[in-house]
């Protein structure tokens, strides 16, 4: 696998005595679309914190492990080292500054760059052909724009800040089938044609392995499964947890027959 994302085992625990995640390890090369999926409070969210050195804001620290980009260690980075770094994440809520039209939400992903005002335009610009609705409503004030539409914002204004990666937390929580499908096909285009890669942090379990290359689930704060997208989507194993098919009332992969630990866990 080429460079991009490396998280070495990493154990995070909040107000000192909360073990949140134990021996997470993932990994996100450069150029693709990973999913991280699981059920709410599996630790999803932390991860990604955790990654954009979010968690001190919540009084959470990793304890354990390393964070690599690009074979260089993060973990100790500011967030706005990290960013600078081509790190963006948008965070779960689609958190737009509600008062300020959706262009100037835009423009404030720029911020961190060193350009010109005209190639901020030329950006915006850019930004509007993958976005074609934002563009439509680019004067709208972004709090009373609908719940699809400041999703695309967050989004767009991340793109604004030239990333390399983007970690992007539950992009479909709270919206209707098709805005979702919307949305992902836009992920899917910032991937292919920017080389933008992605960590999706997804409940929605089958949109984001349709898009995905490559998708973790965790369970309880650890990888339980790890695979190929394609494999995972077909992978009974994985229908079961997700959509309650069977009746022998298993409740978890660890009552799986599939299911094996992983000696990363133990250390």
């Amino acid at each position: 696998m080429s460079a991009g994302l490396r998280i070495n085992n990493i154990e995070v625990i909040y107000d000192h005595v909360i073990l949140v995640l134990k021996g997470v390890s993932l990994e996100v090369p450069t150029g693709k679309i990973v999913a991280l999926l699981g059920a709410n409070g599996a630790g999803k969210s932390t991860t990604l914190k955790a990654i954009s050195n979010l968690l001190s804001a919540e009084r959470g620290d990793v304890t354990k492990g390393s964070i690599e980009y690009n074979d260089e260690r993060v973990d100790k980075l500011t967030p706005n080292d990290l960013v600078k770094r081509g790190v963006i994440q948008v965070m779960e809520g689609r958190h737009c500054f509600a008062h300020l039209s959706i262009e100037d939400n835009l423009l404030t992903g720029a911020y961190t760059r060193n350009i010109s005002s005209a190639d901020t335009r030329l950006e915006l610009e850019k930004i509007y052909t993958y976005f074609p609705r934002l563009k439509i409503r680019r004067k709208s004030q972004a709090g009373y724009t609908s719940g699809g539409e400041q999703q695309m914002t967050a989004i767009g204004r991340a793109m604004m800040a030239k990333p390399s990666m983007i970690l992007l937390d539950e992009p479909s929580m709270g919206l209707a089938p098709q805005i979702v499908e919307e949305i992902f096909e836009i992920v899917k285009g910032l991937n292919s044609r920017e080389n933008v890669s992605f960590l999706l942090a997804e409940q929605n379990t089958s949109v984001a392995l349709r898009y995905a290359d490559f998708g973790y689930i965790l369970e309880n704060g650890r990888v339980v499964m790890e695979g190929a997208a394609s494999d995972l989507a077909t992978n009974e194993d994985v229908k079961e947890f997700y959509l309650g098919v069977s009746g022998a009332g298993r409740k978890s992969f660890k009552d799986m027959k599939f299911y094996r630990r992983r000696k990363r866990w133990l250390a």
